[in-house]
């Protein structure tokens, strides 16, 4: 019924901006004024024109006085995450400076160059100089960019096998995630969602007789050791999902029917990211606002106060409960991760 409503009243609109033309069309019988712009015309568009740049000046200066957080990407928990961080910021400084420069020449040509009464232009076939200059400085720039790219892009994905990267499988499904764990001899059992049985508890399909399987770890909070590699492998048992942990600066799609993998080295842990006076200021504004819905929170039965959690978001639009598809994880010493890890239920032992 909203969306007939809002359909009328757009048609209605619509008919009532299309009558006030006609009205403003009939306004105009009788008038001298011609639709060809003279040199009154276009000066006013040339001065329009440097007003309009200042404008797109002043709201660019506005917006990082009040609206900016530089430098534009901090507080990286990741090995990688840094030489990430560093590529955005070049991209975007050489994107500012280029914006800059292009709308400035764009705008004062504009006015500069108005129509004027006996004003000729000056024609150019071709200007093999001028060409050459603004085709070989993009080339210059974007090729330096992809290059750079291309090495932080190698520095992530190629994990080195040799250190002995901790397995861990994140499994996506309409609207949560699983993680699994390779247990003492740190190798995943073989797994397939056709294997799923719900009533053995076998939720993610591992192979049951798989000698590797029988050690498997699966849970519904992520624990990581810090300054230790990690190697995801990533499945998802119904639609595209996508995993991401944006502190980590790590994101990998999850794909139906075939196994992703992402890697990185955690380091920084929770407790030290929670002193980070960034993460303060964030989580304390967090909280002031959700005093003010104090009573609505309190009534959903959820926490009021808020405390920092790095997190595992689905960051593909999967479905209607997709922006509530999420994951703790906490990155803690390597001694806490033991004893944690001995905590849990091996998946031959939480068979039903």
């Amino acid at each position: 019924m909203t969306a007939l409503l809002t359909i009328i009243i757009v048609l209605f609109v619509a008919v009532a901006i299309w009558q006030l033309i006609k009205i403003f069309d009939l306004a105009q019988v009788g008038s001298t004024s011609s639709p060809v712009a003279d040199d009154k015309d276009n000066k006013l568009n040339g001065y329009l024109m440097m007003g309009f740049l200042a404008f797109i000046y002043i709201i660019t200066i506005l917006s990082f006085w009040y609206l900016g957080d530089l430098p534009l990407m901090s507080n990286a928990a990741s090995e990688h995450g840094p030489g990430l961080d560093n590529l955005m910021v070049i991209s975007m400084v050489i994107i500012f400076i280029v914006q800059t420069i292009t709308q400035f020449l764009l705008h004062y040509f504009a006015f500069k160059y108005r129509g004027e009464k006996g004003k000729k232009a000056l024609f150019y076939a071709d200007n093999n100089t001028l060409e050459f200059i603004w085709t070989i400085i993009p080339v210059i720039v974007l090729a330096g960019l992809i290059i750079y790219g291309l090495f932080t892009w190698n520095d992530i994905m190629n994990i080195d096998e040799d250190e002995d990267p901790l397995v861990v499988e994140l499994y996506a499904q309409q609207f949560n995630w699983k993680a699994r764990y390779g247990g003492a001899d740190n190798v995943l059992g073989k797994a397939n969602v056709r294997l799923i049985d719900l009533d053995r508890a076998n939720i993610l399909g591992v192979d049951e007789d798989d000698p590797n399987a029988q050690d498997d770890v699966i849970v519904t909070e992520l624990h990581l050791p810090v300054g230790k590699p990690v190697l995801f492998k990533m499945r998802s048992q119904d639609v595209l999902h996508s995993a991401y942990m944006p502190h980590f600066r790590a994101q990998m799609n999850c794909v139906p029917g075939m196994v992703t993998q992402f890697g990185f080295t955690p380091t920084v842990t929770t407790e030290e990211m929670r002193q980070n006076p960034d993460i303060i200021d964030k989580v304390q504004n967090i909280n002031n606002l959700r005093k003010e819905r104090q009573a609505e929170i309190e009534e959903a039965g959820q926490e009021l106060t808020y405390e920092f959690d790095y997190l595992l978001l689905c960051n593909k639009i999967c479905g209607k409960s997709h922006y509530n598809m999420q994951m703790k994880i906490i990155v803690e010493t390597q001694e806490e991760f033991d004893a944690w890890m001995k905590e849990q239920k091996t998946f031959a032992n939480s068979l039903n």
